[in-house]
């Protein structure tokens, strides 16, 4: 999407550790034109799948995911990272290891909220090494639920995450794939350039 990856371009910051800051526009400040676009792009990507739900982790996924959501007329479910006294019991829980935090979480999402006939779409932010990803898969499948598949905002394909979800047939459609975040550039995989509809 050559909107995402104009941006991307003109305001994300290569930190150490191939991290890439997006805070200005995605994460902390957030862009919601551009989102509103993402979320357009979703849609259309997914609109065959019959989504009923769409799924993502708190917090940098929730804005995605929410317009994604919306333009696909269906509910938007968080997984819960911290404890609460209103999601106590009857969960749907999975540990994920957070590469940016270095620390390990687990996730909840109420039983109430995804049931076996429903067809879920994961929406996040990043893919890294595929580990809040994963989470999500085993939430829909402690569910009983079917995943349609998962959209990924920025993924960093240099990472081990897109192989690992593409070895159990997930499909993942990524709106910026990035090849390298060397000496402080992004360089994107060549077909993200021909993404733009």
């Amino acid at each position: 999407m050559k909107a995402l990856q104009d941006k991307i371009l003109q305001e994300g910051r290569v930190l150490p550790n191939h991290i890439l800051q997006v805070d200005q526009f995605l994460n902390h400040q957030v862009d919601t034109a551009l989102m509103e676009q993402v979320g357009n792009e979703f849609a259309k990507r997914f609109a065959q799948e019959r989504v009923t739900k769409v799924l993502t982790i708190e917090a940098s996924g929730i804005v995605p995911a929410c317009l994604t959501a919306l333009q696909l007329g269906v509910p938007l479910v968080i997984a819960k990272k911290s404890k609460s006294l209103t999601l106590a019991s009857a969960l749907h829980t999975a540990d994920v290891y957070s590469y940016t935090k270095q620390e390990a979480t687990t996730i909840a999402v109420s039983e109430k909220t995804i049931q076996a006939e429903d067809r879920v779409l994961i929406i996040d932010d990043f893919l890294a090494n595929g580990e809040a990803a994963k989470g999500l898969l085993t939430i829909v499948e402690k569910a009983g639920a079917t995943s349609v598949g998962i959209g990924i905002v920025i993924e960093k394909s240099f990472q081990t995450g897109r192989q690992s979800l593409d070895d159990q047939g997930v499909r993942v459609e990524s709106l910026a794939r990035i090849s390298s975040l060397q000496n402080g550039q992004v360089s994107f995989l060549l077909e993200t350039a021909m993404i733009e509809k």
